[in-house]
Parts: structure tokens; sequence; C-alpha cells
């Protein structure tokens, strides 16, 4: 582009023809490696935000790129005759044009006329006929850039947007600099305009993908924060020793956790609980509901409220199941769960439970664990009526108990828990059990667990 210095000023020499090869043969290569790499993504998630976030980055990098490869090769051959230009092409989309203010005309190249979507053979518009092309807010900033330019000898260099006779919206780049005559004065205005609309809508995807990407990782951050506080607020604590209230009988040693699944997924429905009773029993729980998020965690706190309400009023493992599954059944969306309840009387080391959905307690005595019996049951809201029954086991000093959820082992993989028998056996507190099963457990998984484990301690 001409600089503003007298018209005879010497032009500058083009740079030489193997340095811009060398520039060329950089840029395509690097756009063979971007293009490999986008189809190698090609199966990326566009249902995703993050996904459709990263396939506009590197559409609009190839798209830049290819702008690269076509602006080094017009620097090195020269501007060709438009007719050579295919539609569509870098070239189409870069037009120049000069004003004359002394004879207040102005020319335009045939790839202008392309890019404003005007017939070649009307006459060029000039700089005070330009603005009715441009949308009405855009007219502002281009009357700025020009009088800069006519009065200051200011560059031109911003963007606006015209329309064109289809009622197309094409957004344009200016670059210009005024032509001094001999006393200084602007004879007239030069200028490339290019036709930036293609980039600018892979720019303003890009920014649309990022920005949804932010808000779905802020409503997910607020989501988990506030089942974080809910479970916090109504249910047990995440992990640790469960203490029952001062002065009860001490005949179990407590210790449980929750371990959220690999994913790191918003919190869900599992739960474990211990409630000394009126009659010094305790009362034991695992379960879980389907789903994750604040309105799961409510649902859960709903169910425990309910199940340590009917523990207290003495209500025995399989009719607390029955009843349960007659309040999930009786909500408007039932929700499907599974869950583990038992009861432990002290003075007789007396056991009982009843289940649905979740494995059984397992026992380990002297170095060796095994299953207790499963008593009959059905999931949890899943039919009207279901009957349950319950089972019961003696229990002896230093046995251990532990009940978990099915996220825990899935599938048929109780055995790995079994084989921790001898590393129980060794330990001296339900603590260093549940530090154990932690150990072995603690990752690797697709879904939430909850663990709890009792020792009899005499």
């Amino acid at each position: 582009m001409p600089s503003h210095l007298p018209a005879d000023h010497p032009a500058a020499q083009p740079p030489g023809r193997g340095s811009v090869d060398a520039l060329i043969s950089q840029a395509r290569r690097l756009k063979v490696d971007v293009d490999a790499v986008r189809r190698d993504a090609r199966d990326i998630d566009t249902g995703d935000p993050q996904g459709r976030w990263q396939r506009a980055l590197y559409d609009l990098a190839l798209h830049q790129l290819e702008d690269l490869d076509a602006h080094l090769a017009q620097l090195r051959d020269g501007p060709p005759p438009a007719s050579a230009a295919p539609r569509d092409s870098l070239l189409s989309r870069v037009g120049s044009a000069e004003w004359n203010l002394l004879a207040d005309d102005a020319l335009w190249s045939e790839e202008l006329y392309g890019i404003l979507g005007r017939d070649p053979a009307t006459p060029a518009l000039t700089l005070d006929e330009l603005p009715s092309l441009v949308l009405d807010e855009d007219r502002p900033k281009l009357t700025a850039m020009v009088t800069d330019c006519l009065v200051d000898a200011r560059p031109i260099d911003g963007e606006f947007r015209v329309v064109r006779p289809d009622g197309g919206v094409r957004t344009v780049h200016m670059m210009g600099e005024p032509v001094l005559d001999a006393d200084g004065g602007t004879a007239s205005m030069w200028a490339v305009l290019r036709d930036v609309s293609a980039l600018r809508r892979s720019q303003s995807e890009v920014r649309e993908t990022r920005d949804s990407l932010h808000r779905e990782r802020q409503r997910t951050q607020s989501e988990r924060r506030l089942a974080v506080e809910l479970h916090e607020a109504v249910l047990p604590p995440g992990h640790g020793a469960l203490r029952l209230p001062h002065g009860s009988s001490g005949t179990l040693d407590l210790a449980a956790a929750r371990l959220p699944a690999a994913t790191g997924s918003l919190l869900g429905g599992d739960w474990y609980d211990a409630l000394e009773l009126p009659d010094g029993q305790t009362l034991l729980s695992v379960g879980d509901l389907t789903g994750h998020g604040p309105a799961v965690t409510a649902d859960t706190a709903m169910l425990l409220g309910a199940l340590r309400g009917m523990g207290m009023a003495g209500t025995a493992p399989a009719q607390l199941m029955r009843w349960l599954n007659q309040l999930l059944d009786a909500t408007v969306q039932p929700v499907l769960a599974g869950a583990l309840c038992c009861r432990y009387r002290p003075d007789t080391r007396t056991l009982t439970w009843a289940q649905a959905g979740h494995p059984t307690p397992l026992l380990f005595r002297d170095g060796t664990g095994r299953r207790l019996d499963t008593p009959d049951g059905v999931l949890l809201g899943a039919t009207t009526g279901a009957a349950y029954e319950q089972a019961e086991a003696t229990l002896d000093t230093g046995d251990l108990l532990l009940l978990h959820t099915a996220g825990l082992v899935p599938g048929d993989r109780t055995h790995r828990l079994l084989d921790l028998a001898p590393r129980f056996h060794e330990a001296r507190t339900a603590q260093d059990c549940l530090r154990t099963v932690m150990e072995e457990f603690e990752s690797g998984r697709d879904d939430d667990a909850c663990v709890l484990v009792a020792r009899v301690s005499r």
C-alpha cells in the first residue's frame, strides 16, 4: 500500500521470490498438519459445548491458514486478472479503490464491485456516496476513519458492514492512506478493502461456543456446589467415623465413607446412616436413588428422614422396607432405589436385616469373610404391595460387619471385598478397616458408592 508521501516517491521493491517461497512452504506444511489434526478430531461430540468450541477453533485456524497461503502467493506472483480469480477465492474477496479529491471521482477494482455486489458498469461511488452502502450504526465509524485520513493524514485501519443490493450483509476490513500533492495537501486516498465476513463468522462461533462452555461449566459447578451443601446439611458426613450419641452402649465401633464416581459427576443419591434407637438397638442402613444433582439429594434426605422416623417407632426391617416402597410408589414420579436396613440388638448380639436391590451384608470373623443369607425382596418403588422378608444372624465380639451400595463393586465382584479379610483381622479399629476399603476401591468406578463398617466391640 502506498504511504502518505508525494505521488512521485519511488515504489518499494517486492521481497525476494525465494524468501516468499520459503514462507509459502512453511504455511502450507502447517496447513496440512492442522487439517490432519482436524480430521482426527472429527469424532468430537458436537453436542457437548467443549466439543463445539474445539471444532470451531480448528475451523478458524484452518480458515486463517488458507488465507495466509493465498496472501503469500499473491505477494509472490502479483495480482492476476480478475477473470482468473475463482469465485469466493481470497483474491475475489480483496479489492482496491482510489478516490481523487480534486476531480471528485473514484476508481474501483473489479473485485471491489463484486464484494459490494454492484454492477461494474455503474460509476464507482465517491467518498460522500460510500456511506449509503453502510449499515446505519457503522456509518459514524466510517466517517471518523475517512476524516482522520483526509484531515490528519492518519492511516485507515478498521471494519464496517455493508448492505448489498440483494439484502446480504458483508463485513469489510478497510486499510487506506492519503496520497499527498507537492504542497503537502491530500490529493487522493487509496485503500484496500477485504471481505472478512467468513472469518468473522468463524471467530463469532468460537466466542459463542467458548461462552456456552463457560456457562455450562458455571452451571455444573453451581449444581455440584448446591448438591454438596445440601448433602452436607441433611446427610451424614462424606467420610470418617460415625459417632453415636454420648452415653450410648458403645458396643459398635463404626466408620463409613462415600466414594464419588471416577468421572467426578454431581453427587448422587447414595447414603449411609447409623442411628441409636430408644430401646438401645442401633439402626444401620445404606442405599441410593438413581440420578444426580440437588433434586436427587433432596429426595434422598426425604427418604432417609422417613427411614429414621420409622426406625425410631420400632419398625422391623422388613416392614420398614414395605412402607418405604409404598412411600416411593405414592409419589408423582416414583424413584427407583435400593436399600439395605439392619437393626442390631447389643444384649443378644442379634443382627436383623432386610434389603432391596443391594448386596447383602458381609461378615468377617477370624480372618475370613462370607456373605450373610439373602432375604427375599424387590427393588424399591418397582412393585406396589411388594412382600419383603428379613434375615437374622448372631454376631460375636470382634466380628466385622460391612454394608455397601452396589456401586462399590459392580457385578459379581464381592470376592474382592472378601479377599480383604486377613487385613481386616489385623486392623485395630473400624476406621482402619474403612481405610483399607478406600485404598482398594477409591478409583476406577463409574458410579458413586457408600460403605459402612461396624465392628462388634463387646
